[in-house]
């Protein structure tokens, strides 16, 4: 029997991978592409986040103002996003979160944040509530990013009101110590090409403690280009010396992870599938 992979975060409409849509969305599904999350992160991309998953049924589209961008919001974007979301009843919320990085460690000149103005924590915690509290009212997925700034997203979550379906830390790098008090607000962790990296050994401590009925497998990409045995499909660059991550390379990481933990890839697969359904799949009435 094939083996299922499922994407629980990446950003297939990201300018980088333009060039290449039509043949990803064509040779996806023959690698065992089953399902996959698109996060829209600012107004701006949330109508191609709709076209692309119009384009396909695997697709499963998401919306959110993530914290680099939630400094840059119009005063339309809370109509923007209910519309957007009403309009996809399948969609889920993201990519939102708390991201302290960019105030602290970030360089002044970096080009990815070119033209954003870097909200302060305050703001930034803001707007995530008000996303998370749409996603509740909807009943909707969230897919949360957090940088530097655990504690504060931990208080914030176990203030707020939780979609009853759950969410997702994508790309999980906090403590180990925190996984128990996430799960038990409804988190699902979800571990990324990067993280396959030999000397990230505190990550892979870490999602020993990630309970198995919690645990997905992204890409980020086109970001977060896993280690060089791992990749098993490749994309130009985007600029010398840019690395474009293949979504393809879900299956590098599925494998990447079975092997960095002993877990049968087959028994990876079907787990990793059971969670991606309760997580992202429509819920039945309650």
């Amino acid at each position: 029997m094939a083996l299922r992979f499922f994407d629980a975060h990446n950003h297939m409409q990201d300018d980088w991978l333009v060039p290449y849509r039509d043949a990803l969305l064509k040779d996806l599904p023959a690698s065992g592409m089953t399902g996959m999350v698109i996060n829209g992160t600012s107004e701006g991309d949330w109508p191609n986040v709709t076209a692309l998953a119009g384009r396909a049924g695997w697709i499963v589209p998401s919306y959110g103002l993530h914290p680099w961008d939630c400094g840059n919001r119009t005063p339309d974007w809370q109509s923007l996003l209910r519309r957007s979301l009403t309009g996809n009843p399948n969609a889920a919320v993201g990519e939102i979160g708390i991201d302290r990085w960019i105030l602290d460690r970030a360089k002044p000149d970096d080009p990815r944040l070119a033209g954003l103005r870097r909200a302060p924590i305050e703001e930034q915690s803001e707007v995530f509530l008000q996303q998370l509290s749409l996603a509740y009212e909807l009943d909707r997925p969230a897919s949360i990013h957090c940088l530097d700034a655990w504690g504060v997203l931990l208080e914030l979550l176990r203030k707020a009101r939780i979609p009853r379906r759950g969410f997702l830390l994508h790309a999980y790098a906090g403590p180990a110590e925190m996984v128990a008090p996430f799960a038990a607000l409804g988190a699902f962790f979800s571990f990324n090409g990067s993280f396959l990296d030999p000397r990230k050994t505190r990550i892979h401590e870490t999602f020993r403690f990630v309970p198995a009925e919690r645990l997905l497998m992204e890409t980020d990409a086109p970001a977060m280009m896993p280690p060089e045995e791992w990749r098993r499909r490749m994309l130009p660059p985007a600029a010398p010396g840019t690395k474009v991550n293949h979504p393809g390379n879900i299956v590098g990481i599925y494998e990447g992870f079975s092997a960095r933990f002993g877990i049968p890839v087959e028994t990876l697969a079907t787990r990793c599938a059971d969670n991606f359904a309760r997580l992202f799949a429509p819920l039945p009435p309650a």
